[in-house]
């Protein structure tokens, strides 16, 4: 999966993603044929094929993913090991209501992947990406209450400067949220373009050299992150996932925000601290020069690993 766009990013792939560090995160996962696997955040099913494949008829691999259009996409890619694979429609934070529904107490592994998958960018059915204008949506899950376009048409303007800093450290919040809530004021912001062009307006040009993203990346990220609950969503899972894990089970998780993988290094290294979890990515790892040119997105992405020791 990825998390941002940028000028310089190619059109969507074959699949509609493709999927990152994927020989890093086999070989983290370490897949047997007969075990239980976890893929947590399915997207096109990319890196849960990479698990099949490794299946025998006693392996069973448990596909989740919030987003029900990609979750069928995935279904139909993998559906030549339909005995060997099941899939629910959910998010990875309610990780142990699925096991329970699946009848399992305890898996050999679980990955997460936290990034937003490349076809979500260009569908406007997403209401994601300010390289053309689409509704402001961001919902990946459209079951969800709040969409984009309600949180920046209606939360007062401290609490939108502070989502915007919290979870994208856009150091021009305040100022981006006094701008959107002055043009609210005249009219809704219901486009991705309008929102993009207020950001814009609102940090201005800054002199220098040309800026690597646009001005609105980070504003779209916070606002992305805040209607999905990501950050609640990866507590949640970090909480329970380990504890989910057989003896010698692995759980790798590949993020793409600082906040994230801050999050993910404090919890796996708490773990380790308590004797019952050993830490495989001492340092996270990241795309090679090689897949960053292929696949541009993956440029931000970091992977960590832990395995269970004991029961």
């Amino acid at each position: 999966m990825t998390s941002s766009e940028s000028a310089d990013d190619r059109a969507a792939p074959p699949q509609g993603h493709d999927p990152v560090l994927l020989r890093e995160t086999i070989d983290l996962l370490a897949p047997s044929a007969s075990g239980i696997w976890v893929d947590c955040t399915t997207g096109r099913g990319g890196h849960a094929l990479a698990i099949a494949q490794r299946l025998n008829s006693t392996g069973q691999l448990l596909c989740l993913d919030t987003d029900p259009r990609n979750l069928e996409f995935a279904r139909h890619r993998l559906s030549s090991s339909p005995d060997r694979i099941r899939f629910f429609h959910a998010n990875f934070a309610e990780l142990q209501t699925v096991l329970q529904a699946a009848g399992e107490s305890q898996v050999d592994g679980v990955l997460a992947d936290l990034g937003i998958s490349t076809n979500q960018l260009f569908d406007p059915g997403y209401g994601l990406s300010f390289s053309q204008t689409m509704p402001l949506d961001m919902r990946l899950d459209p079951g969800l209450s709040r969409s984009a376009s309600d949180l920046v048409n209606h939360l007062r303007e401290e609490d939108l400067a502070d989502v915007l800093y919290n979870l994208a450290q856009e150091r021009f919040s305040r100022r981006i949220a006094k701008k959107i809530v002055e043009a609210r004021r005249i009219s809704p912001i219901v486009t991705t373009g309008q929102l993009a062009e207020l950001v814009r307006s609102a940090i201005g040009h800054r002199g220098g050299a040309p800026q690597k993203i646009d001005p609105a990346t980070r504003t779209f990220l916070a606002l992305r992150m805040a209607v999905n609950q990501e950050m609640q969503n990866l507590e949640a899972l970090l909480k329970i996932a380990p504890t989910l894990l057989k003896p010698g089970g692995r759980l790798v998780v590949i993020s793409f925000q600082s906040t994230e993988d801050r999050l993910v290094k404090q919890a796996f290294r708490s773990l380790e601290s308590g004797g019952d979890y050993q830490l495989l990515t001492k340092k996270p790892l990241c795309p090679t020069a090689g897949e960053i040119a292929a696949n541009p997105r993956s440029r931000s992405a970091k992977l960590r690993a832990i395995k269970r020791l004991t029961a």
